[in-house]
């Protein structure tokens, strides 16, 4: 996902996705343990749209700080 499209979300909308995601990396780890895991850069850009996630939630509670 985009750094562009994660920017237009609510927080609410990226903290779910977030969730969200955490549920899809742990599976994708599960599947990597039992060797069924055929692609395995999905563990990667798993772990960095989390990371993005995480840095776009704190600049706009950095923003609204600010604001107020």
């Amino acid at each position: 996902m985009k750094v562009t499209e994660l920017r237009e979300k609510s927080e609410a909308e990226l903290v779910s996705l977030e969730a969200e995601i955490k549920g899809e990396l742990f599976s994708l780890r599960m599947k990597h343990y039992m060797g069924q895991l055929q692609n395995v850069s999905d563990l990667k850009s798993k772990k960095r749209t989390i990371a993005r996630i995480k840095t776009i939630l704190r600049q706009k509670e950095i923003a609204a700080q600010a604001e107020g």
